[in-house]
């Protein structure tokens, strides 16, 4: 979007639509693929679930989400995680490896923890694994990070998965499919008007248009103090903080 805000100040007849799995444009509430891959971070847990019980294990998964928690956040509240881990809070392994050691105390064996890519080290460190073709760092490789420090911290086996580009392939949920046709219906609606440097947008349940400099005038992030979030500790998620 950032490109097509540029040829569009250059003359060039552009219309945006919101495609990110990170879910993570400001001005719509939903972007399509990020449910496709919400739903692939669930069916991901559900296996886990099995491993992790029978071997009593940790069982970390890396998740993508640069620099919004959005998909380890909702995928992990769908998928029963009971950790998770996302760039904008702080987390202490002390305090995880505490919460890993009371559900052990209380008859509960094994432990899920979703971890998103961008969740910076207590130290305020990321975890990077190279740098891409263009230059740009390559984030990858906490998960094994977190597993490690909190088989030593509880002394129970870890395990890391890390679930990478598979979130980013196979088929769309059926609201991505809805969401992706009302988007296009839009897109082509503005083309016929010829109105151009506006990206379709979705919000309180009604798809409509904003400006392309407003969706990436900034991140939408995850709020520390959302509703979303307090609804997860309520039932019992640990978020590291």
């Amino acid at each position: 979007l950032t490109t097509g805000l540029q040829l569009f100040r250059e003359g060039w007849p552009i219309i945006g639509v919101p495609k990110t799995i990170d879910n993570d444009l400001s001005a719509t509430a939903f972007t399509f693929g990020f449910d496709s891959a919400v739903s692939t971070v669930v069916d991901a847990l559900d296996r886990l679930h099995t491993t992790g019980e029978s071997h009593k294990r940790v069982m970390v998964l890396e998740v993508m989400g640069r620099h919004a928690g959005w998909i380890a956040l909702w995928g992990g509240i769908a998928g029963g995680a009971n950790v998770v881990l996302l760039p904008e809070i702080e987390f202490s392994f002390e305090k995880v490896a505490e919460f890993i050691k009371q559900r052990d105390a209380q008859g509960y064996h094994s432990t899920l923890v979703v971890v998103a890519e961008g969740a910076h080290l207590p130290d305020g460190d990321i975890v990077t694994v190279d740098a891409n073709c263009s230059g740009e760092v390559r984030l990858g490789g906490i998960g094994e990070r977190v597993a490690a420090r909190l088989q030593v911290l509880t002394g129970k086996e870890a395990r890391a998965c890390v679930l990478g580009h598979l979130q980013r392939g196979g088929s769309p949920t059926a609201l991505d499919r809805i969401l992706g046709m009302r988007f296009g219906v839009m897109a082509v609606k503005l083309a016929a008007e010829k109105a151009f440097g506006r990206m379709v947008s979705y919000q309180a349940y009604h798809v409509d248009s904003v400006e392309i400099e407003e969706a990436v005038h900034q991140l939408r992030l995850v709020e520390p103090d959302s509703e979303v979030v307090l609804a997860a500790k309520a039932v019992g998620i640990c978020m590291g903080d």
